[in-house]
């Protein structure tokens, strides 16, 4: 393998000795000299080098755990909830991206609703919180830190910080502190049967792994490691898995000229893929809810115990600050639903905290 650009009638003849399985071919990266190449990627190294994947007696263990044999969250019920492919260019901020997409495809899972046009700042995520850290586009970082910043501070939608590669200054929009969007909770999972359960109704997770020269070039198939050195950790998406085909089904963050339009396919505890994933546990709204329609409700002999279901949205708590303003709110939510009236609310974190009934 060249120092520019990868010798893929090589690799080729190699995968073929090697048993197949998946296929070589000219990509946006492998075209790449090997300097450029290695900015595609972005997780600590010293933590990728250490983890190991799971083993195929515990993949074939889990299978009467309850969880179906395949699952992909681009196709339920012949709706997408993964959100577009990105490509984080020259810069080795995969993590944040992993992580961003991580939440997006837990929120939109959680409102029920794949077309909620959700787009995190990965700029945010990585020249924010990440520069504060000491992180770069030359060195590496892991989920677990941002994580805990999103969860604690929150992370901006896109269009207050836009991402471009290159480091740079923190340069969030001047009403940044009222487009927060937070997770209530992470954890990590490490035992493959509950990965795989998550993923089939929860949502997708990150994960990072151990890159070699080789997957550069991946086309299509299930990608296992055939040629090339360690070229260093990298931060994806789990989006779904295959019993039948042994493999995890993954979105990476190199556009949609790599791969199979920027997703791809590795075999079961394929150089660390499955060591450990990071899960979301859910997104705690702030922000305004216009024009939506109130289908439920739902009050118990408590005090301040009230909720409203809000249509591709879910359930929401209504405020809870004191007794009058929760019976307020309960009673324009109830017209509202009897007269079929859209209404806008304002949730913080989660909580509904306004109501404006048409």
């Amino acid at each position: 393998m060249d120092d520019v650009g990868l010798d893929l009638s090589a690799l080729r003849t190699q995968i073929a000795q090697a048993g197949g399985g998946w296929e070589a071919g000219q990509t946006s990266v492998s075209l790449l000299p090997a300097e450029q190449r290695s900015l595609r990627l972005g997780a600590d190294t010293t933590l990728t080098r250490q983890r190991q994947g799971a083993s195929a007696t515990q993949h074939s263990a889990g299978q009467s755990a309850g969880y179906p044999a395949s699952f992909d969250w681009r196709s339920v019920s012949g709706q997408n909830y993964v959100t577009p492919v990105r490509d984080q260019g020259g810069c080795g901020s995969c993590v944040a991206f992993g992580v961003a997409a991580a939440i997006e495809g837990t929120f939109q899972v959680q409102r029920g609703n794949p077309s909620t046009n959700v787009d995190l700042s990965e700029a945010h995520i990585f020249y924010c919180y990440g520069a504060a850290a000491g992180r770069n586009c030359q060195n590496g970082w892991w989920p677990d830190y941002p994580l805990n910043n999103i969860r604690d501070s929150g992370v901006v939608d896109e269009s207050c910080y836009p991402y471009t590669a290159g480091n740079q200054q923190c340069n969030l929009c001047s009403n940044w502190q009222s487009r927060l969007l937070k997770i209530s909770a992470w954890h990590k999972i490490t035992n493959v049967g509950e990965m795989k359960s998550w993923i089939s109704t929860r949502g997708p997770v990150s994960t990072c792994f151990n890159v070699y020269t080789d997957f550069f070039a991946y086309r299509s198939g299930v990608y296992r490691y055939v040629s090339g050195k360690l070229e260093g950790g990298h931060c994806v998406l789990v989006v779904g898995y295959s019993d039948t085909n042994g493999c995890w089904i993954c979105k990476n963050s190199w556009g949609t000229g790599w791969g199979q339009s920027g997703f791809f396919n590795i075999a079961y505890g394929e150089c660390g893929i499955d060591g450990e994933v990071w899960a979301i546990d859910g997104v705690a709204e702030t922000g305004w809810l216009y024009n939506v329609r109130v289908t439920g409700l739902w009050a118990i002999n408590q005090d301040n115990n009230a909720w409203v279901y809000l249509a591709n949205i879910g359930w929401r708590k209504i405020a809870p600050d004191n007794l009058n303003i929760t019976v307020d709110m309960l009673v324009q939510l109830a017209s509202a639903k009897a007269g079929a009236r859209p209404v806008n609310v304002y949730q913080e974190q989660g909580v509904i905290k306004q109501v404006y009934v048409f």
